[in-house]
């Protein structure tokens, strides 16, 4: 019986890996076209239910759709119910892969098609260019032929498994553990598709009743919530409630379904009148599906008032404007500048903890709580929704006021949060060099990565003595040496990097790499400077400081 075991097992595997190799290679075909295509089908609920529908049958993943929906709204695109539509319309469309398997997957010989593919896709993905859209095509197909191998390997398994099984034991245990092993077993691999394959395989050997099997396959739809809820927990109040939404929308027709269990099957074998086994429970799955968009649908609205009024989130991004009108000029405009102050130091935290800084410059306690704990890219995506919102609420107080000074300076603060998107910016886009010069066993490269690692603390060190500093007098003066050791620190990197020892050590890319990895930190810091100037200083003043000479435009 252990061999069959680890042969149902290797099926599991060979299955999700087709799963995935086919979820990547669809999101890189057609990623944009289908993100614009749900953009687009958002005017009213129906349409966006129809759209994940449509998306999810195509892509053959829920949790692609899902997480794409998620996303949207985290950054406004979508609004909650319009959403949640989305994700009851992916639910049923990723059914569809339960459909091929049940009319395909059993009734042919698997082996006369999905080796020869899986062997010749497999080959040429290989030799294929890494990130060509000839590899993508390969590995989708490559994908789709390894969900029917490993549904062969499901079904040997289960073959030769029911020689040594007690069917009867197994068929009387009550319903309820059924639901809960469905539950389990697609929150521990995170495909619903898997499990429904599992279970097809052991229903196509008699392994397992039809009713029983039904239970397995509602249990999945509440595990496959799961994925959502994990990637909401440190996402935005409005994502957290789609999750939660989700999750709950999956257990209520969980439980609901479960208490007229025996009667939905009565009514799909008895009165629908199938009596192929197979398809009997897929057309259970898409029956559980449907019943859930007919039950929340119309229900939405409701559900979104509920939703904000018991889950608002009590962890703001901002600091300071959410609880001050924008109408309210000269408070709003002492908050902005409070909140933009805030805004750069979570841009100097972000650049620091990129070169593994641990330096305390006293400005944590200012810090949105749990920034520190996130990872580099999820402190990116923080920095990215602050900056939107900064934008948002400026743009709010300039309908509502008609002051000429008042409109300088929210122009100046503008441009100051704008300048210090672009320097978080550019650190992203050189994190993979500085990993990179980072992990290097070259001398010159690591030697350089150290150099700028220690140009950039002290830089920062200046920097944030500049934003703590109470007092803007002499701002320009010191703002101006600043500048002036940006750019000699510039120009001795250039001297280092062109040494006639360097450049022996390093090959043409190598050096190339460098040198452009020398820019970016250079026009980071330059980005961070045109910053602490709108920010600190006055027009005038600020005018001065565009006018010195030696900036590399």
């Amino acid at each position: 019986m252990v061999p069959d075991i680890w042969k149902m097992l290797a099926g599991v595997a060979i299955f999700m890996l087709g799963m995935n190799f086919l979820e990547e290679g669809l999101s890189h075909l057609v990623g944009r076209s289908f993100k614009l295509f749900l953009k687009k089908q958002t005017s009213n609920r129906f349409k966006a239910v129809s759209g994940g529908t449509v998306v999810a049958g195509i892509l053959q993943s829920s949790s692609i759709v899902n997480l794409i929906v998620l996303a949207f709204v985290g950054t406004g695109v979508l609004g909650i119910q319009n959403a949640l539509a989305i994700i009851l319309g992916a639910n049923l469309g990723t059914t569809i892969s339960s459909w091929i398997v049940a009319t395909i997957g059993f009734k042919f010989s698997i082996e006369s098609f999905a080796l020869p593919i899986t062997g010749v896709f497999g080959v040429l993905m290989i030799l294929s260019d890494k990130d060509s859209r000839f590899r993508h095509w390969c590995r989708m197909i490559l994908g789709f032929s390894f969900l029917f191998v490993g549904l062969n390997f499901m079904r040997e398994g289960f073959e030769n498994a029911v020689l040594h099984l007690d069917l009867n034991r197994i068929n009387q245990q009550p319903l309820v553990l059924f639901v809960l092993a469905g539950f389990v077993i697609t929150a521990m691999i995170q495909s619903s598709s898997a499990t429904v394959a599992i279970i097809l395989s052991a229903l196509y050997v008699d392994a397992i009743s039809l009713i029983a099997a039904t239970a397995v396959v509602l249990g999945s739809e509440a595990g496959t919530a799961v994925k959502l809820l994990i990637a909401s927990v440190k996402g935005t109040a409005s994502k957290k409630r789609v999750a939660l939404a989700n999750f709950l929308f999956n257990v209520i027709n969980v439980v609901l379904l479960f208490i007229f269990l025996v009667p939905v099957n009565f009514l799909i074998s008895e009165v629908v009148g199938i009596r192929d086994k197979l398809i009997a429970l897929v057309f259970f799955q898409s029956f559980v599906n449907l019943f859930s968009i007919l039950l929340f649908l119309p229900f939405l609205n409701w559900i979104e008032i509920l939703l904000v009024k018991h889950l608002s989130g009590s962890e703001k991004d901002t600091l300071f404007i959410h609880s001050v009108k924008a109408s309210d000029s000269e408070l709003a405009l002492a908050t902005l500048e409070r909140e933009t102050r805030y805004f750069m130091y979570h841009i100097a935290r972000f650049v620091l903890s990129a070169f593994d800084h641990q330096i305390n410059f006293g400005t944590e306690q200012e810090l949105h709580k749990g920034f520190l704990s996130k990872n580099i890219t999820e402190k990116y995506e923080f920095i990215k929704q602050l900056h939107g919102k900064l934008y948002s609420y400026t743009i709010e107080m300039e309908r509502y006021n008609m002051d000429k000074e008042l409109i300088i300076r929210l122009q100046q603060l503008i441009s100051s949060s704008r300048n210090s998107m672009y320097a978080a910016k550019n650190l992203k886009d050189a994190l993979p060099d500085i990993d990179h010069l980072r992990k290097s066993s070259n001398d010159s490269k690591y030697g350089f990565y150290i150099l700028t690692r220690e140009k950039i603390a002290v830089f920062y060190e200046a920097v944030i003595q500049l934003l703590n500093s109470k007092e803007k007098m002499g701002g320009l003066h010191s703002l101006s040496l600043l500048y002036s050791s940006v750019q000699i620190g510039y120009a001795d990197a250039l001297k280092t990097l062109y040494q006639d020892g360097n450049l022996k050590r390093m090959n043409e890319v190598e050096f190339s790499t460098l040198i452009n990895f020398n820019r970016e930190m250079y026009t980071l810091e330059k980005s961070i400077l045109f910053a602490l100037k709108d920010f600190l200083l006055h027009e005038n003043e600020a005018r001065a400081f565009d006018d010195l000479p030696g900036f590399i435009r």
